[in-house]
């Protein structure tokens, strides 16, 4: 039986010469006062306040690295839990890029989300940070049609101006409808142009199920809230026409018929009506790293794909991403990819692959892809690493920590950056496959290990 999947679970600045370390402590006091409670009578003096003094603590270059038989000695006890299943992995001195431990890193295994490390790697090194994608409503040839062209943001919203959405600074259906207003175009008809991608619109390994589960829609270059039926939830299923459901949302502010409203790859284009804009890359990677967003990871994977000039489909997005990469100097021996977001059941990576795109980002070897590092989740601080770490084991880990996650039913995986407890930065990849029920608490064990050992022995 192929495995199946769930996932709803799912400072540190590197130099070669010089890392810093954003180490913020804060302590609180809480005093209550006003109405009939006073002071405890046996206080005789109350405690000065005590504020937050965030700071930015260096890490010396000349800090100790750990033996390759001390780390081997302090992993061993996490490493005997059976929960790990079929364990790979490899950690490395970010500095020297010496490889400290390895686990058969060189063995192709299911990396789940961590995959979105790559599909991260490769648009830093190929688009400019602030690029933007436009979506445009065109005039038809016929009278009384407007076309609605996707220009590949998934996050287009039909929330009101003022209102939230669950991503930050997404484009509104609503200053569409202003300036097809303003133009005073009179619209019966829209046609929803989705001919930019192409191929099919689910990966090979996925399982339209997962549509419901909220883990991921068709893949179409214009969508609402990245095909989420409700807009502000994060277990929201996702909705299987979501194209349709953007042409649905502007004829529902312009006042036409949803009926009239169809899908197409052949759209005769006029003049151009009215356009909005995405946020820049930078924040769209910061969101999909950081909430593991399947749709943004696929569609930013397909603009990897249309700067290397590859079809924008799963396969021309897969193959520019590992191109950059390869050209980037990544090991990528045993790499099959089938998607950019790593939900396929069928893409294979190795610990030395994800190791070596996190190393790569810690070094000046690649300064492009240095704003990788701070595009991970936070260990007990954000995203998918907010609530993981807190407990007695694994809390001396928490912030300490930098990672991508990744689970699917019996895959667990970890892969970015550490401060171990002498101030060395190592890297790391875990990659876990036939994981045991508390597989996930078992790799964070591990992976916490790192930072209460100094190792040197």
């Amino acid at each position: 039986m192929r495995p199946g999947r769930w996932r709803k679970s799912t400072h540190l600045a590197l130099g070669a010469t010089v890392v810093a370390v954003v180490a913020i402590v804060v302590a609180v006091a809480a005093l209550v006062t006003g109405g009939s409670e006073q002071p405890d009578p046996r206080i005789t003096a109350q405690p000065a306040a005590v504020t937050a003094d965030p700071a930015v603590i260096p890490v010396a270059d000349g800090a100790p690295v750990p033996t390759r038989a001390g780390l081997a000695r302090a992993l061993a006890v996490a490493l005997a839990d059976p929960n790990l299943g079929n364990l790979t992995g490899r950690i490395t001195d970010a500095l020297t890029g010496e490889v400290l431990w390895q686990q058969r890193d060189n063995v192709p295994m299911q990396p789940a989300s961590t995959n979105k490390t790559l599909t991260t790697a490769a648009a830093l090194l190929s688009l400019d940070r602030d690029a933007r994608l436009t979506t445009t409503v065109y005039a038809g040839t016929r009278p009384g049609t407007i076309i609605l062209v996707g220009g590949g943001d998934p996050v287009l919203s039909a929330a009101p101006a003022d209102e939230d959405t669950w991503y930050r600074d997404a484009a509104r259906i609503s200053d569409l409808v202003d300036g097809v207003r303003a133009r005073g175009t009179r619209v019966t008809d829209i046609q929803v142009d989705t001919s930019l991608y192409s191929g099919p619109e689910l990966a090979p390994g996925w399982d339209p199920i997962d549509i419901d589960l909220g883990d991921i829609a068709p893949i179409q270059p214009v969508m609402l809230d990245a095909g989420r039926t409700q807009p502000t939830s994060y277990d929201s299923r996702r909705s299987r026409t979501p194209a349709l459901d953007a042409g649905r949302a502007l004829a529902a502010g312009l006042g036409v018929d949803p009926a009239r409203v169809t899908v197409t790859t052949r759209a005769q284009r006029g003049a151009e009506i009215a356009s909005v804009q995405s946020a820049p890359l930078i924040e769209r990677l910061r969101q999909m790293m950081g909430a593991s967003d399947n749709v943004m990871a696929e569609t930013i994977g397909r603009e990897v794909a249309a700067a290397a000039g590859k079809p924008l489909s799963f396969a021309g997005a897969a193959a520019a991403v590992l191109a950059q990469l390869r050209d980037a100097g990544i090991n990528l021996d045993g790499a099959q990819l089938l998607d950019s977001s790593g939900l396929s059941i069928d893409d294979r990576l190795t610990a030395r692959t994800l190791d070596d795109v996190a190393l790569a980002a810690s070094g000046e070897g690649q300064p492009r892809l240095r704003p990788l590092l701070d595009l991970l989740p936070v260990a007990g601080g954000s995203g998918t690493l907010s609530n993981r770490y807190h407990d007695d084991v694994t809390g001396t880990a928490a912030g300490w920590l930098r990672a991508k996650t990744g689970s699917l039913t019996g895959t667990n995986t970890l892969a970015g950056v550490i401060t171990d407890a002498s101030g060395r930065v190592l890297t790391f990849a875990f990659v876990s496959n036939d994981a045991g029920p508390t597989g996930r608490v078992a790799l964070d064990v591990l992976a916490a290990t790192l930072r209460s050992c100094g190792c040197e022995r």
